[in-house]
């Protein structure tokens, strides 16, 4: 169970590093397996490249500290620039970087190879993880992914919105991590997930990791969680996703409704973000539905 970081806005769109080092306290203490930079939910495609240093540092510091495993988005939609981002991110020595694949055109399958061809060597001795979301404009299928994985060792996970059985007994052939949404955990993990980069965690970093070793100790009981995650979701996130809100202030939502740091709901311009009055009416009905995440209990 992987927690992302989420960027504390101000009012004119800077980054404010104290609540972002608060932040990584209190991820850093609530016994997550590990931290992560610079996916969607991060807001990666907004960052110049001194805020990316900068929050790179920020969190390999926090965590060389800790001990505890992190990982660093070096993805761009330009490869030249995500290549020199994974140069970066490299010589802080991370658990692994994660990349997507250049997006503004679609990629054939011998240029998705190349890509990470590319990227491996420059990443070292890091290992890569893929991050192929529904929204990418290359789709990276299961036998393509098996491909990738035969031809770059280095490649080791994949982050993925996941699929049937049969997706998953395709994908599995790759021999790579599968890394699936946090709210989906319960019911993956019986397919072939190995764990989440998870929005659960946004909304309750402890919870999520009572969650996740209740899904290996107690499935139907996990299940039954997923569940009242779904009603949940139902109730708050899947208006607030048709009113066009984005995935990264759809996880901020989440955090403030969690009130576990200061994180704020705003995103970076032009995307819109939900509303306190949002956020105050969805607090009860998280304690509610999902008493676990929040009391300690189990």
């Amino acid at each position: 169970m992987w927690a992302s970081l989420l960027l504390p806005l101000n009012p004119d769109d800077s980054i404010d590093f104290a609540r972002l080092q608060q932040q990584v306290r209190v991820l850093v203490a609530s016994g997550l397996h590990g931290l992560y930079a610079h996916g969607t939910a991060g807001e990666f495609q907004t960052l110049s490249e001194t805020e990316f240093d900068q929050l790179n540092e920020l969190l390999a510091a926090a965590c060389v500290e800790a001990d505890l495993p992190f990982q660093l988005g070096a993805s761009h939609p330009s490869a030249q620039l995500s290549v020199d981002r994974v140069r970066r991110s490299a010589a802080l020595s991370p658990s692994a970087i994660q990349v997507i694949v250049p997006d503004w055109l679609a990629l054939t399958d011998r240029e998705v190879l190349d890509f990470l061809t590319r990227v491996a060597a420059t990443a070292g001795d890091v290992p890569l993880v893929l991050y192929n979301p529904p929204h990418a404009k290359t789709r990276v299928g299961p036998e393509l992914l098996a491909d990738l994985a035969r031809a770059v060792p280095e490649l080791v996970g994949l982050k993925t919105a996941g699929g049937d059985r049969e997706w998953f007994e395709r994908a599995s052939q790759s021999g790579l991590s599968i890394f699936v949404p946090g709210h989906f955990l319960a019911s993956m993990t019986p397919l072939g997930a190995h764990g989440s980069y998870s929005n659960v965690a946004a909304l309750s970093p402890a919870g999520s990791v009572r969650w996740y070793e209740q899904i290996h100790s107690d499935p139907a009981a996990a299940l039954e969680v997923e569940k009242r995650i779904g009603e949940f979701f139902a109730l708050h996130i899947a208006p607030l996703q048709a009113a066009g809100l984005s995935n990264p202030a759809l996880d901020k939502f989440l955090a403030a409704v969690g009130d576990w740091a200061e994180a704020g709901t705003r995103v970076r311009w032009p995307m819109s973000f939900a509303m306190q009055d949002q956020v105050d009416a969805a607090r009860p009905d998280a304690r509610r539905l999902l008493p676990e995440l929040f009391d300690g209990s189990w």
